[in-house]
């Protein structure tokens, strides 16, 4: 009968020499924290006037896992967004709610310009564009 190799240990034991790495470098070698795990972070950040979550609408530029830290590329649908300080906010508090993170920082980036053909697809179509 087949029998399944057993799963290795999330977090194993650090081989000799190793006993006595600090909960950070154990951390950073956590394969949890990834541009996937900050993204669905982000997918709970809604733009209060639409209703859509920030990542479908197309607003996060770029993610950077470095170790435990991250940083976020991020623009707005317009530059007086009266609700970008809330979103930016959202999407700050939204990141540090990992665990094992570092820090979380938010860039607010105009460079190429939001439009709506930055909209995820199936959103995009749901909104008539």
């Amino acid at each position: 009968m087949f029998e399944p190799e057993p799963t290795p240990p999330r977090h194993p034991t650090p081989p000799s020499g190793e006993a006595d790495a600090s909960p950070t470098e154990i951390a950073a070698a956590d394969p949890g924290l990834t541009t996937d795990s900050v993204r669905i972070a982000l997918r709970r950040v809604k733009d209060p006037d639409l209703n859509l979550n920030i990542v479908d609408l197309g607003l996060i530029y770029d993610i950077a896992v470095e170790g435990t830290d991250v940083k976020v590329d991020m623009s707005l649908t317009s530059p007086g967004c009266p609700s970008g300080p809330e979103i930016m906010g959202d999407a700050e508090r939204q990141i540090k709610m990992i665990d094992g993170i570092g820090t979380a920082t938010i860039n607010l980036v105009w460079s190429p310009p939001w439009t709506p053909d930055r909209i995820e697809p199936r959103v995009r179509a749901y909104l008539g564009f």
